[in-house]
């Protein structure tokens, strides 16, 4: 089973954020190589926390060393060579990480792609949560893998291909 938890700041437009972050991660999780964690016993725990620039910054600052704002950041609770384990767990829960989402950001990128915020937020929280399963975009081969499997997620949730134009070159 998965559960999202979402928090988030009042600068965020007026939706149905708990919905959509749900609808993502099990968009993500569905189209990955752990897709039983959509129907297995154990409780497949993901926070999303929708917040400002400037928290987004000083996160930024303090785990990757980028002085700036960003779009998304993913902490993973779960190393990915652990997560085939996952279900022998004591308790029956597992944390797989946090997602952070920067509303300026997001508002500024969506405005850019001329989509809303909201589907700009649901393809960051699937990118996100590819990144708690393990997924990278560090070099070529790994960002065409991951990119895929975004397009496919959201496919689900009934979104166009955020990287079409790069693809084509257009």
């Amino acid at each position: 089973m998965i559960e999202v938890a979402v928090l988030h700041d009042t600068g965020w437009p007026g939706t149905d954020w708990q919905s959509l972050a749900e609808r993502a991660v099990v968009a993500a999780i569905t189209h990955s190589p752990y897709v039983g964690f959509t129907t297995d016993q154990t409780l497949y725990e993901v926070a999303v926390k929708l917040t400002s620039d400037e928290e987004v910054h000083q996160l930024n600052r303090a785990y990757r060393q980028k002085d700036k704002p960003t779009n998304v950041l993913s902490f993973p609770m779960v190393q990915h060579d652990l997560l085939e384990a996952t279900a022998n767990t004591d308790d029956g829960e597992v944390l797989l990480g946090d997602i952070v989402l920067a509303e300026g950001v997001c508002a500024s990128e969506a405005a850019e792609k001329g989509i809303s915020v909201a589907d700009h937020a649901a393809h960051l929280i699937v990118h996100g949560t590819f990144h708690l399963l393990g997924y990278d975009h560090m070099d070529d081969n790994e960002a065409e893998a991951m990119e895929a499997l975004e397009i496919r997620a959201l496919g689900m949730l009934g979104l166009p291909d955020p990287y079409g134009d790069r693809r084509t070159g257009e």
